[in-house]
């Protein structure tokens, strides 16, 4: 009898509050922006490049997770108030109070495009156009100063590319790459775009909420994403999304 109270006891220990309180905080929040081919949610199955590439970092670590797809703006919320610890993406200015950056990934073009016949040369050429902006997202700060550029807000490539084919914005913005692949799900070819404007280059990086460095060596990280840099796990990932 006195073996099972025992017993009970340990168990009860086991499952306390404070117990699975200090489980809870060993997993790491992770989040990826939901933009395609970075981020992906197709119905509850994730993926994407960015989501593939923490996946690998985590699992070299020897780190336990809990890694979801959110759009921009919410991972910005989140990575303030410390409940997001890990994400990669641009370098925001809101964030330089918030987040400690581990190590930057290859820069990426951000572009202005419209359809096909409908060529800009410069920022001041959208001065009374429309384009379609990803809601929470910044891709150029040209762009972003400059009132006399409509921004409508969208909440994703696909919606934004839908506006563009029924004339309802002259152009989008942001990174060449998830605009053609929300073109292709769409069955829009690069015939139908105009030539693209860059209106700015930006680098994602691997980044850290600063509530987070109890949970997380920042040096680990780094020395082990450096290396899957350098042996071109990106590279591999990204073929699996062309």
């Amino acid at each position: 009898m006195k073996n099972l109270r025992f017993l009970f006891f340990i168990i009860l220990l086991c499952f306390s509050p404070h117990n699975v309180s200090a489980h809870q905080e060993t997993v790491l929040q992770v989040r990826t922006i939901a933009i395609s081919p970075y981020g992906i949610d197709s119905h509850g199955e994730l993926s994407g490049i960015y989501y593939d590439l923490a996946n690998h970092l985590l699992s070299k670590a020897g780190l336990e997770s809990e890694h979801l797809i959110f759009p921009y703006s919410r991972i910005i919320h989140e990575l303030k108030i410390g409940k997001t610890d890990l994400t990669i993406m641009f370098k925001y200015k809101e964030l330089v109070d918030y987040v400690d950056y581990i190590y930057p990934l290859p820069s990426l073009k951000n572009v202005v495009i419209g359809r096909k016949g409908t060529d800009f040369s410069s920022v001041k050429q959208l001065e009374k156009r429309s384009i379609a902006y990803l809601r929470g997202a910044k891709f150029s700060d040209d762009v972003d100063n400059n009132p006399e550029i409509i921004k409508q807000k969208v909440s994703d490539f696909r919606q934004g590319l839908l506006m563009l084919k029924k004339g309802r914005v002259d152009a989008i913005i942001g990174p060449m790459a998830p605009i053609i692949s929300a073109a292709k799900l769409l069955g829009l070819n690069k015939g139908f775009f105009g030539r693209p404007l860059i209106v700015s280059e930006r680098t994602p990086w691997l980044q850290i909420s600063k509530k987070s460095h109890d949970k997380i060596s920042a040096k680990q990280l780094e020395v082990i994403f450096r290396q899957m840099m350098i042996h071109g796990e990106l590279k591999e990932i990204q073929q699996k999304y062309q």
